[in-house]
């Protein structure tokens, strides 16, 4: 399996393409034949790792239209924080050399929801682990006044982005370097498009 490298930059522009065509309606839906899986059995060369929200919704490879081994994925309800993810992620850049760390958040998400609503009155109890999970959610909840879902996901967004390069010191010297970016980005479901939100290191062409 041949191993070609790509900048940031060329591989958000690449995955900003795939999005375009998906939204157009006119995926090429590459490299899910046979011959490219038997090629993938030997191992993996992924140029970007996802760490997006668990929602059903959000099929990576579908949305950015990619194949078998482009995408290294790590999903987790509202893309919060965990050991789980860094180490997944850290996992994606030292090992297998991605150059991009797409962080994907989306409109009408149930974790943020469920968070805002946790001020509410009536809202009954919710299983303690979820409660847990979303706790890191209720700072943006406490940041947004309003407690509009788009504006506190759009805050939770980009404390994921910052935390996940403050909490992890592998990924923050990688961007540093020039090496890799992340980029946060928002999925609108009625529409299918992906626009970027917050960049960590640079996605602009050289």
């Amino acid at each position: 399996m041949t191993i070609e490298r790509r900048t940031p930059a060329q591989v958000w522009r690449e995955m900003a393409r795939g999005n375009e065509r998906f939204v157009a309606g006119t995926p090429l839906h590459p490299r899910q034949d046979a011959e490219h899986r038997h090629e993938l059995a030997g191992g993996q060369a992924p140029n970007a790792a996802l760490f997006g929200c668990s929602d059903s919704r959000l099929a990576a490879e579908i949305i950015f239209d990619k194949g078998l081994g482009d995408l290294f994925v790590v999903r987790n309800a509202g893309q919060v924080v965990s050991a789980s993810a860094i180490a997944s992620l850290e996992y994606a850049v030292a090992v297998l050399g991605v150059s991009l760390i797409v962080v994907l958040a989306h409109d009408a998400c149930g974790a943020v929801q469920a968070a805002i609503d946790l001020d509410n009155p009536e809202t009954g109890p919710i299983p303690p682990h979820i409660a847990g999970h979303i706790a890191p959610i209720r700072r943006a909840v406490r940041a947004i006044e309003s407690r509009d879902a788009e504006q506190v996901g759009r805050e939770h967004l980009n404390n994921t982005v910052a935390g996940l390069v403050a909490d992890s010191e592998l990924i923050s010297d990688a961007i540093a370097a020039g090496t890799l970016a992340v980029v946060g980005a928002n999925y609108r479901l009625d529409e299918g498009r992906v626009d970027a939100a917050f960049v960590v290191g640079s996605i602009d062409p050289a």
